[in-house]
Formats: C-alpha cells, structure tokens, sequence
C-alpha cells in the first residue's frame, strides 16, 4: 500500500490547518513549529503543511509515502532501471521523522521522492534548533529532507 504526498508551502500554519481539516475533514496526524502533516485515508493523501513566507501557495515537493524500506529499495532499483538518476537517504531525519528514500526529478525539475517513515523525531531535521529541512531550494542540492 502506499500514498501520494503533497508538500505545500504556507505563509500561515494555522490558518493551513484550519482549512484543510475542514476540506478533508480530519485533523491532523502530526503538528510541529511550523510544520504539519494530515494522513488522509479517503482520497488516500499525505499532506505535508510547511511554513514558508517566501513561498507561501507554492509547491515543495511531491512524493509517495510506502509504508517499508524494501518498498523504498525496490522503487530505487526501479527508477534506476529505467534510466532515472536517483539520489538515496539512508536513515535521515527530516519533517520530524527518521526516514529511508529515494529521490528523483521530474520533467520540469520537481522534486519527488518514495520515502518510508522508520520512527518519529522530536526535530525537523535532527539538529536542535535548525529550520526546517525541506525549505525550498534546487532540488539538486536537498538532502536529508522530508
């Protein structure tokens, strides 16, 4: 089983959530300084809030959320196979959880990944008091983001 996720960047975390709970009619699964997740069961959707004044309304990423790492490896093994240039994480903590993933860009360069969550975290990106990891930026340069 697995899901499509949709990171948005947002200009003001409260209000984010105020609305989607209402559109999708459930409350979030995680929230964290400027950070939230929803685990949508009906459509099947991981929304990821992030705030961002300087892109608020944009996108940050797309990705889809299995639910192992063998899933995880078998999507690199795939992507790999079909000529794709992967970049791999291994065990790195980002969005407030420990992860394994694979990252690929799209067409016009956006960001995806196929990601497992292996355990939750008290930090955004591992590091006490560090911004958010997924911050927009070259899609070629992320790392350790969710």
């Amino acid at each position: 089983m697995s899901r499509i996720q949709l990171a948005l960047n947002v200009s003001n975390l409260d209000e984010a959530i105020e609305f989607y709970s209402k559109f999708f009619r459930t409350q979030p699964a995680k929230i964290r300084d400027g950070y939230a997740n929803f685990a949508i069961d009906e459509p099947p959707l991981k929304l990821v809030l992030m705030e961002n004044e300087g892109a608020p309304g944009s996108l940050n990423h797309l990705g889809v959320e299995v639910f192992s790492t063998d899933e995880v490896a078998a999507a690199r093994e795939y992507l790999s196979s079909v000529g794709m240039e992967t970049r791999v994480e291994e065990s790195t903590t980002c969005c407030f959880a420990v992860q394994d993933k694979v990252w690929v860009d799209g067409v016009d360069g956006s960001p995806w990944e196929v990601y497992a969550v292996l355990e939750d975290s008290l930090t955004s990106n591992g590091i006490k008091g560090e911004g958010s990891c997924c911050a927009s930026s070259d899609a070629g340069a992320r790392s350790a983001c969710c």
